[in-house]
């Protein structure tokens, strides 16, 4: 029996506010343990907690940019449960009365287009964190996170593969950063994913047993796990065996899920409203508002940029993946309106240069119109393209100007004929075999000739005069 994947993803995106969900506490990562804590994320007695309207702002520009509808009113819940990191013993979310629903995104995977559904985008607040690795007894606890505010986007189980898992991540994770309400951090759990993972016979409209893989951090491992989970499932279906609906973890050294606590048919975490927190009306003015005031999206730029620049629809999707690269490009042909050029070393030597550092686009010291005299300098013929990268690495190592490079080293570019010719005719005449070879028809040798030029001018000359020299005196009798 052929059996196929039904995939389902509940992101939890921390937004980026200052200060937590219902208390004025720091949410800055990194803080010394429990130093960003007060009586109300610690439910305390007779504290009463206060919606953060910029985290409903937010919660609603995520809505509105994965196409949800914002209902008209919703609630907060309070979902009962114990665990060491929940100090109220309950967690603040949204239940039966969500802020949003009926989302959708548009995936790209295979060379296949394919609209994922959003079933809806809820607020609610972190829980603490437990700490293991300081000894073998015992575990510590921070509570820093408590009360940060988060979304939960949840999917329908319209993924069906890991590799449309990861392109629907990576599009929701652009969204979220171009709106500018979360920073997509997935090191530091700004982002994290839980996925639901099943197997049915190909074809079937039921949904098999479904396994939960809890908090996974990238988009690596995220594959990773459901490749692993979609084995093991099929392994036991062929073998006769039965899925148990369980949450598993997945283990990113062994490349194995395994399991964390077995889950029964329906949870009972006894929700109930909040009773110290007012049922939240979206003012259908603001919603419109916060609607007007969002920015043009990953997929809207991607489009513009291939009809505007005419680059390339590979060019133009890795170029609108981050939008500070994309602001980066725009800001290039300010000052260099050659948009494949810019493209081109955008992708390989600005890109390059970027994974190395671990850095942003925005701290990076080549800013665009530093680059734009770098490519200057290539059409002017002051240099030619391979010395361009080496002074481009240069820059990059001494935070220097291209023009200032190009002078300290001497790296200008050779295009004086009469110094060129008298190169050449020093190779033709040390080649005499490759010359008659040349003029016998293999014309492919023109290669070696040009570098042979290049080489002994340590690559300064200028390659178009070259060819054209080469071309006239080989054909030469």
């Amino acid at each position: 029996m052929e059996y196929e994947a039904v995939i389902g993803l509940e992101v939890h995106a921390q937004l980026l506010t200052e200060s937590k969900i219902f208390c004025s506490c720091s949410t800055k990562f990194g803080a010394n343990p429990n130093s960003q804590v007060c009586p109300i994320c610690l439910g305390m007695p007779g504290v009463l907690p206060v919606l953060n309207e910029r985290a409903l702002e937010y919660a609603i520009r995520a809505a509105l940019a994965t196409q949800c509808e914002i209902l008209a009113k919703s609630r907060f819940a309070r979902k009962n449960y114990f665990y060491p990191d929940l100090p109220k013993g309950y967690q603040i979310s949204q239940y039966e009365e969500p802020l949003s629903t009926n989302g959708s995104l548009e995936v790209e995977s295979n060379g296949l287009k394919k609209k994922i559904r959003i079933r809806r985008i809820h607020l609610e607040e972190d829980a603490g964190k437990l700490i293991h690795e300081h000894s073998q007894n015992l575990s510590h606890l921070d509570l820093n996170r408590t009360g940060v505010p988060l979304i939960e986007i949840v999917s329908e189980p319209d993924i069906a593969s890991s590799e449309e898992a990861v392109s629907y991540l990576k599009k929701l994770r652009s969204i979220l950063i171009y709106i500018g309400v979360c920073d997509g951090n997935m090191e530091e759990g700004s982002l994290r994913c839980d996925a639901n993972v099943s197997l049915r016979p190909k074809g079937s409209q039921e949904l098999g047993t479904k396994t939960e893989i809890k908090n996974v951090n990238s988009f690596k491992f995220v594959q990773k796990a459901l490749e692993y989970e979609i084995r093991r499932q099929l392994s036991l279906l062929e073998s006769g065996g039965k899925i148990v609906q369980e949450t598993r973890l997945f283990d990113s050294t062994k490349g194995i899920t395994f399991p964390m606590r077995s889950k029964e048919e329906a949870h009972d975490y006894r929700y109930f409203p909040d009773p110290d927190l007012l049922p939240v009306v979206a003012d259908s003015k603001w919603v419109e508002d916060i609607r007007s005031s969002l920015p043009e999206l990953p997929g809207a730029r991607h489009k513009r940029f291939i009809e505007e620049y005419k680059i390339p629809a590979y060019d133009s999707e890795v170029l609108t993946a981050s939008k500070e690269v994309a602001d980066y490009f725009e800001d290039c042909l300010k000052y260099y309106d050659k948009p494949k050029t810019v493209s081109n070393w955008i992708m390989t030597e600005v890109l390059r240069e970027l994974k190395g550092e671990g850095e942003g686009i925005k701290t990076f010291q080549i800013t665009p119109e530093k680059l734009s005299e770098l490519l200057k300098l290539i059409d002017d013929g002051t240099i030619n393209g391979k010395i361009a990268k080496d002074v481009f690495n240069e820059m990059v190592s001494t935070n220097k100007r291209a023009g200032e490079v190009v002078a300290e080293k001497g790296v200008m570019q050779i295009s004086d004929l009469s110094e060129i010719e008298e190169v050449i005719s020093r190779i033709i005449e040390r080649n005499p075999d490759e010359v008659s070879r040349y003029r016998a028809g293999q014309e492919k040798l023109i290669g070696f000739f040009v570098g042979e030029v290049m080489k002994a001018t340590r690559g300064k000359a200028n390659p178009k005069l070259v060819n054209e020299i080469l071309k006239n005196k080989l054909s030469e009798s």
